[in-house]
């Protein structure tokens, strides 16, 4: 296999990872020889070992076997190893105590910990690195790592449900089922991609949501996070659906400006806004917003309905376009990207 299959061959495996490595990015590493696979590894739990460690762990039990030394073999990652010591060890500090010559990189690692210096580590050792094949394939498979950690902030997608007439809800909080069971079953598939689910003090208490991805393979459970400023001191959360599984953060502010900097803290890489039209119309005021979800279903709410927006032509007005639109069963799932 050439190298550029190789690197397509990683990639296409890691892949397999994205729900149990998150906040991490997907990462997938291949030791080679003469064109043959000698070991894989892939980063495959959050806060476990990296995909280099375990292809190098791997191919040493193949030593003397398929091969004599690691300075026969080439390494092909998808992303540069890191260069620091958190939950694990410097996998460029492993690969070159291994004797390994030659690295292959897709891209380099946006995030300010490594960027550029585990490249760095492997030429002073000695080591030919190449990096760029297939970056852009790379880049697009952790577009929540690569947006967070270029811009500083976390990649935020708001998700709505509306009827057909552009209705969240009735006006009494009379609560509804908008959109199909087969689209609800997609929200479920939608939130295990998140690293957090926010919602506001309407949400929580009119729908008293669970916001867990319940889904039937391996998640990471989305931490949850519902901005209020008048619950006060929550009590009694172990009765309470929303605080049950996974992390919950309460933040006693509805200023946006204040909530950024909590949202960014713990290497959190995207959003999921769940809300009401007051607080999902706040998000998208301010600019914060990258991606915009709409489930639209054939029902309709009438004039007892509360509208998601005020006018017409607000999508496009706060400074999105279309991406895709396709039906599930009799509802139109519409993805709105912002124009950037």
């Amino acid at each position: 296999m050439s190298y550029e299959e190789l690197m397509l061959r990683a990639i296409t495996k890691a892949d397999a990872f994205k729900y149990t490595a998150k906040p991490n990015p997907v990462v997938g590493a291949i030791l080679e020889k003469d064109g043959e696979i000698i070991s894989e590894g892939y980063h495959k739990l959050f806060g476990h070992r990296h995909a280099e460690i375990n292809a190098l762990r791997s191919a040493e039990k193949l030593k003397n076997i398929k091969f004599n030394s690691f300075s026969e073999l080439t390494l092909i990652c998808t992303l540069e190893p890191c260069s620091h010591i958190g939950k694990t060890g410097s996998c460029a500090d492993a690969i070159v105590k291994s004797g390994i010559k030659r690295v292959i990189i897709g891209s380099v690692d946006p995030s300010s910990k490594v960027s550029g210096k585990g490249i760095e580590i492997l030429r002073k050792n000695n080591i030919e690195v190449e990096v760029g094949m297939h970056q852009d394939l790379v880049a697009k498979q952790n577009r929540f790592f690569f947006y967070r950690h270029k811009n500083n902030m976390p990649f935020i997608t708001v998700k709505i449900a509306s009827s057909l007439d552009g209705k969240s809800h009735y006006k009494n909080n009379e609560r509804v089922f908008i959109s199909s069971k087969e689209s609800r079953e997609d929200v479920q598939l939608l939130r295990a991609e998140y690293d957090a689910i926010l919602t506001g003090t309407n949400t929580f208490l009119n729908d008293n949501p669970r916001m867990n991805a319940r889904v039937n393979f391996q998640v990471n459970q989305p931490e949850k996070i519902l901005l209020s400023t008048s619950l006060g001191v929550i009590k009694n959360t172990d009765r309470i659906p929303f605080f049950q599984g996974g992390r919950v953060t309460h933040i006693g502010t509805n200023l946006l400006e204040r909530v950024l900097p909590i949202l960014l803290e713990n290497d959190k890489c995207s959003i999921l806004v769940e809300a009401g039209p007051k607080l999902a119309n706040a998000f998208l005021k301010a600019g914060y917003v990258n991606e915009l979800i709409i489930y639209t279903s054939q029902k309709k709410l009438g004039q007892n309905g509360v509208d998601w927006f005020k006018e017409n032509n607000a999508i496009e007005n706060y400074g999105f376009k279309l991406e895709s639109s396709y039906k599930i069963n009799t509802d139109l799932k519409e993805i709105f990207k912002r124009n950037e």
